[in-house]
Order: C-alpha cells, then structure tokens, then sequence
C-alpha cells in the first residue's frame, strides 16, 4: 500500500508596517500588518532526512511575504496582497501544494471603530 500524507506548516502573526491602502494617507503613514501563512506540502523526504534542503524553509516563505509586502509596489486592496504573495510562495516552493494566506490591516481609516480587516485565499497547485 502506498501511504502519502500532507504536512501543514503554520507562520501565525508574523508583523509588518507597510504603506498600502485607497487613501493617499494610507501610503503616506503606512500602517501595522500582520500575516498569516498555512502551507501544505509533502514532508516525507524532509522527515526521513530531517534536512532542511528538503522541506519547505518558513524563513524563505518569510522572504517572500517580505518582498511583496515591503517592496516597491503601493497595493489598495488587501485581496490583491494575499494574491501576490501566495503567487511568490508557489513559484518559489514547487514542494508546495496548498496554501493559505490571511493578512490582516490594523487602523484601518473609517469612520468606525474596528479592530482590523481581514483577506484570506487560497491557492492549490493543478498538476499538468
């Protein structure tokens, strides 16, 4: 019988002061983000080894919400943040099935009081 299983590695909270928003001021002053990040993939080879080259190495997944989050490009949806990063993460881990990510925007600018909004997606690799 051939046994496969998926392993979910979790980054839970992991912060960031990032200038993205609608409103001009938004991009001006920047505000807390925070992310979280659920990747599934096929741990067999990095358990048997218990070696890092063959899993999948949550300070490059890390890198990669870095780099979208904190690069050059100014996004005003959140929605359009959980895309990106979720295409860096699938193009940077072919070992990566599934993945979730949420992130979370904190001072949001309305007339309201909330603690934050939210974007969640997910991705899943299609085999060809």
């Amino acid at each position: 019988m051939i046994k496969s299983s998926l392993t979910k590695l979790s980054i839970v909270n992991a912060e960031y002061y990032a200038y993205h928003g609608v409103k001009a001021e938004e991009k001006k002053l920047g505000g807390k983000y925070e992310v979280d990040l659920d990747l599934h993939y096929d741990a067999t080879d990095a358990i048997l080894s218990d070696d890092v080259k063959n899993s999948l190495n949550y300070e490059e997944a890390l890198f990669c919400v870095s780099e979208v989050i904190n690069g050059v490009e100014n996004y005003d949806l959140v929605e359009t943040i959980c895309n990106d990063i979720l295409g860096s993460l699938m193009d940077k881990f072919p070992l990566l099935i599934t993945a979730t990510v949420k992130v979370r925007k904190f001072a949001v600018p309305l007339r309201r009081v909330i603690g934050y909004i939210e974007a969640e997606q997910t991705m899943n690799r299609i085999n060809e």
